[in-house]
């Protein structure tokens, strides 16, 4: 299997994981405060993990260094984002917050500029980024606010940037290691998982409401949306690089609108063609330059 091939099937894989999350987050979210929800995500992901790594009889990283880039990543790609996706589903639907979740890549690349830690695009990536932004203005439709909560709407934007942030310092400091991504996954999840016991105090427990439904939800969010779909997410950055590793969050938007309505009811009109352009932007972005013959 070819290097792209690789990569291709690996952004498939994790675009599914990934897409289906806002519908998990949202079911959830009528059992579970954020704060508690995040927390048990992260708890049942590192749980799966450490499992895994129990059993191939994994190495753990014996390095203060390393450590540390883990609990700065774990900030910026675990706690920080799924927090704010989760504070952002109360106001505004599964749909839209998958769709603003897409920006990632936009903030991927002009960081990844401003920093020079990428050459300069070209003309087909510039292209392809610019449809992929494109289809998620169609999905969101800003100049109709009705319905659109804009403090929710901030809240996923903020998760956006958070996790372009980290596609950068994950691919600089912890891609380039020589640990499995199944170590490397396990040991960010749990320092994510200690960041927001920091915020359980700042939860509203008392709002729970255990239910077969949201207790489905957070299972299948924490052991499949966050746990396994991460050691995908590792081997990802390191076959295509950050940036373009970053572009599954434009197949997010796709996936998110459609089990949104499906399972949620939420609003389908007018999303099929934001869909589309997403997808070729996503193929377009793709295209590697040939080499010399």
């Amino acid at each position: 299997m070819t290097a792209r091939t690789r990569g291709t099937l690996l952004l498939a894989v994790l675009a599914l994981a990934w897409g289906s999350n806002f519908l998990w987050i949202k079911i959830a979210l009528a059992g579970f405060d954020p704060v508690t929800l995040t927390f048990g995500r992260l708890a049942l992901g590192a749980l799966v993990l450490f499992a895994i790594v129990g059993a191939r009889r994994l190495s753990l990283p014996r390095d203060a260094a390393t450590w540390g880039h883990l609990t700065i990543a774990a900030l910026l790609a675990n706690a920080a984002p799924y927090l704010l996706f989760a504070v952002g589903e109360t106001r505004v639907d599964s749909g839209i917050a998958g769709a603003l979740n897409a920006t990632t890549p936009l903030w991927t690349l002009l960081l990844a500029l401003a920093l020079r830690a990428q050459n300069r695009p070209t003309v087909a990536q510039a292209a392809g980024f610019f449809l992929g932004f494109l289809g998620c203005l169609l999905i969101f439709q800003p100049w109709t606010t009705h319905g659109i909560d804009l403090a929710g709407a901030l809240s996923c934007l903020a998760a956006a940037f958070s996790y372009a942030v980290s596609y950068l310092y994950i691919g600089r400091h912890l891609a380039p290691r020589t640990l499995s991504p199944v170590t490397l996954s396990a040991c960010q999840l749990l320092a994510a998982t200690g960041w927001l016991a920091l915020a359980l105090p700042f939860g509203d427990v008392a709002t729970t409401t255990v239910t077969a439904p949201a207790v489905a939800a957070l299972l299948i969010l924490g052991v499949l949306g966050t746990g396994l779909a991460y050691i995908v997410n590792y081997a990802l950055i390191r076959t295509d690089g950050a940036p373009q590793a970053s572009l599954v969050s434009y197949l997010l938007p796709a996936i998110s609108v459609v089990l949104g309505a499906l399972f949620l009811g939420e609003p389908l009109a007018g999303t099929l063609v934001g869909v589309i352009v997403i997808l070729f932007g996503v193929a377009l972005s793709r295209r590697r330059t040939r080499s010399a013959a």
